[in-house]
């Protein structure tokens, strides 16, 4: 892990401090990298992927069914 480091200068105060901080961490990729780390997500395995394939077949079928029939449709769900 890169530690990034900064000596205050003689009277600086610490705005201008924090900006070279800042300004040094961007530069270093740090952030972009812990931020692609945060972010990160799996990607679904085979099993997930053919059993989310599966339910939406279904429910597509359950709908045109209902849509045949003239029955009320069903609506998504709200949070």
């Amino acid at each position: 892990m890169i530690n990034v480091e900064v000596q205050r200068h003689g009277n600086e105060n610490i705005g201008g401090l924090m900006r070279r901080y800042t300004r040094r961490m961007q530069s270093s990729g740090i952030v972009r990298r812990i931020r692609g780390i945060r972010y990160f997500k799996r990607s679904p395995s085979g099993a997930q992927m053919k059993k989310d394939a599966l339910t939406k077949i279904k429910r597509t079928e359950e709908y045109v069914k209902l849509y045949k029939e003239g029955r009320e449709l069903p609506t998504k769900k709200r949070r």
